[in-house]
């Protein structure tokens, strides 16, 4: 019985701070699109076939970190679960503050010494994307995500 009271008052403990967390996340979002302090990118990319392994490597060692670092906010990264996509695709959504601090931000990444050094790496055996398509996109009145 003691047992189970701990395991019903971690789990209320856990679920308050999720909840706490998730709000607080909205609530920032919501502020900033208020503000019209951000825009959201849409990328994706397509790897040669046997190279998404390789993408999804250089993205999880190296580049959500230069991302940041240049201040890119990093959203989310995902792959399709139906093929052929679930073989070649990557896709991920970048936060930025605006159009311009878009664009501010991909020039000082382009240029990064750490990611020149990366790109050349992860590239020496040949291409590890064939097509990469970005769109600029604002959250919609009704998006729970603002």
């Amino acid at each position: 019985m003691i047992i189970n009271r701990w395991v019903v008052a971690a789990a209320s403990t856990t679920i308050f701070v999720a909840g706490f967390a998730i709000g607080t996340l909205r609530t920032e979002h919501s502020v900033a699109f208020a503000q019209g302090k951000h825009v959201y990118e849409l990328r994706t990319y397509t790897a040669p076939e046997g190279k998404l392994g390789e993408l999804n490597a250089r993205f999880r060692n190296h580049t959500l970190k230069i991302f940041e670092r240049h201040g890119m906010k990093n959203v989310l990264y995902m792959t399709p679960q139906d093929a052929p996509d679930s073989q070649n695709t990557l896709i991920y959504v970048l936060e930025h503050q605006s159009r311009e601090a878009a664009k501010k931000s991909w020039d000082g990444f382009r240029t990064d010494p750490e990611w020149v050094k990366v790109a050349k790496e992860t590239t020496a055996n040949g291409p590890i994307t064939t097509k990469v398509v970005s769109v600029f996109a604002d959250p919609t009145d009704y998006s729970p995500m603002k």
